[in-house]
């Protein structure tokens, strides 16, 4: 029996008011996907595609034009109180105040919430984000990468089954990075659907089950991570000849051949029409012997440009 997803939106449209009597400017049109459970389902696109707006409405900070969403099967506007409760969101800022305590802020949250004292899971998730030995310190002293766990922290205090981290990383370094990804990957083999919206496409390859990719308000695709990848058609091989070459060796199956070094050669191919060996079969059919070969896969990044310019 197929699960029922952990948010459903259908046809969302948000039209934000103009001024003087002009049309305002239109952020979502007529959006729809489905974020299937237990996933890590990334939420991608280009600045001011529309991925902010739509967090909001499910946060319940916008109010949708058109169109209908859920959150683990609750409406939002006829069951807005089970539907807040079902989401986490871990906004792009940093947001509580600086002068709580980590404690003192996930214990406040949890009020707010309504979570039985008994039931507060504070001591839990401040070891879960590594920040236990920061527990009484006030927040305004933590360090960036600190602050951004905390807020993790504190989505979490009433243990909704849906995550959504809007650009957690970005501004953060490396380790940092690697952090957060490694809290999101425990925070999903404990069952938690995980929305995340990112500019680092690396990021999104790594971490996500799927992809939605969103572009002046419209769902442009929305695939498994691995049918993306299977998108790119190009493919780069680099050779290293036995001797040097006056230019570089060329062929109607190749897309582009250029000389990287005198006797280093960078071709391109339509992996769909040709392959590696083919490729190395003609380059020796010229007369170079090969010593030796690197690839290149196209990555999410090519897939990314193509289908949000297609679209521009």
């Amino acid at each position: 029996m197929t699960m029922p997803p952990a948010i459903a939106i259908r046809h969302l449209v948000k039209r934000y008011a103009g001024s003087g009597g002009a049309e305002g400017k239109l952020a979502l049109d007529d959006v729809s996907f489905d974020v299937p459970q237990g996933e890590i389902f990334g939420l991608l696109g280009p600045n001011g595609a529309g991925k902010s707006t739509l967090i909001n409405i499910l946060a319940g900070l916008v109010m949708k034009t058109a169109g209908s969403a859920t959150i683990w099967g609750f409406d939002i506007d006829a069951n807005s109180r089970n539907a807040k409760r079902s989401i986490g969101i871990v906004p792009q800022e940093i947001v509580f105040d600086p002068f709580f305590t980590p404690v003192e802020v996930l214990e406040n949250q949890a009020g707010l919430y309504g979570v039985p004292r008994a039931q507060r899971r504070s001591a839990e998730l401040l070891a879960a984000v590594h920040l236990s030995d920061k527990a009484r310190a006030y927040a305004r002293t933590l360090s960036g990468g600190m602050k951004r766990r905390l807020l993790v922290a504190k989505a979490m205090v009433h243990s909704p089954p849906v995550l959504v981290l809007d650009e957690p990383t970005a501004g953060v370094d490396v380790e940092l990075r690697r952090q957060l990804w490694e809290l999101v990957k425990r925070l999903n083999g404990e069952g938690v659907t995980v929305v995340l919206t990112t500019h680092y496409l690396e990021e999104a390859e790594q971490l996500c089950d799927r992809i939605a990719i969103i572009n002046h308000g419209k769902l442009v695709a929305n695939k498994p991570t691995h049918e993306f990848l299977e998108m790119a058609r190009e493919k780069v091989v680099v050779l290293a000849l036995d001797r040097d070459a006056a230019a570089a060796p060329d062929d109607p199956a190749f897309l582009k051949s250029e000389l990287k070094g005198p006797r280093l050669v960078e071709i391109t191919y339509d992996k769909d029409r040709s392959n590696a060996g083919e490729v190395l079969a003609r380059v020796q059919g010229q007369g170079y012997g090969i010593l030796d070969v690197t690839t290149r896969e196209a990555d999410l990044e090519d897939v990314f440009v193509s289908l949000t310019s297609e679209r521009g």
